[in-house]
């Protein structure tokens, strides 16, 4: 019964943080580019202070709550750690193949006669600049805290092996970017794939968060300037 209370509560503990990302999720999508839906489509600008709200409110008080759960786990190679060496290699391996699976994806969308994604709003000025870098740097971190490092290494106490851990929380991953359509949910999920892996061979986050973080900016900035 011990036990059964014990994998009980960890998968009522998943669920409740993954409601809560998600929902976050939803939230960053429309206001971290500044949107206004009040405004026209030809009206929609960047907003540092919706960024910030953003940033304080959601991003970084999910992140410290995760962080923390992090910092309980017995098992010592699941504790949150400073950057090693393994986060070099994890980040040099990562950023190259979620840039591939990106462009990949996209010309697949392309050739498919999807519709192109509308790109947000650019930063007008070098405050909003470096707002948006440090709200990517953070919205990465929380990602990869929550959907790599937490699922992950809580597969254990959630009954499940590696390999549907993995899938499990690359879908779940997916999911919070449907809102890009559906070569946006693909391309969320195998990018999640891969990002998996790199957790499970190297257990490390920094490598790979920053990985993510350099990818969105990278995405950003030629969203940008195929225009």
């Amino acid at each position: 019964m011990g036990v059964f209370l014990t994998k009980f509560s960890a998968y009522i503990e998943a669920f409740i943080l993954y409601i809560a990302i998600f929902f976050s999720q939803v939230l960053l999508r429309a206001v971290s580019t500044g949107i206004d839906t009040a405004l026209p489509e030809e009206a929609v600008t960047f907003s540092v202070s919706s960024l910030l709200l953003t940033l304080f409110i959601y991003c970084i008080p999910s992140l410290v709550i995760i962080w923390l759960l992090l910092y309980r786990r017995r098992k010592p190679e699941y504790r949150l750690k400073k950057p090693v060496k393994h986060d070099l290699f994890s980040g040099l391996i990562s950023l190259p193949c979620l840039l591939t699976i990106g462009i990949a994806v996209s010309i697949i969308s392309i050739l498919t006669g999807a519709a192109p994604t509308q790109p947000p709003p650019s930063p007008a000025s070098i405050a909003g600049w470096i707002t948006l870098c440090v709200f990517c740097l953070f919205s990465a971190y929380l990602e990869e805290s929550f959907f790599r490092f937490y699922l992950l290494s809580k597969r254990e106490e959630l009954n499940l092996n590696a390999p549907l851990a993995l899938v499990i929380s690359a879908v779940l991953f997916g999911i919070c970017h449907i809102c890009d359509g559906f070569w946006g949910f693909v391309n969320a999920v195998l990018s999640g794939l891969f990002l998996g892996f790199m957790f499970i061979r190297y257990k490390t986050l920094h490598g790979i968060a920053v990985a993510h973080w350099l990818y969105n900016l990278t995405a950003f900035i030629l969203m940008r300037t195929s225009l």
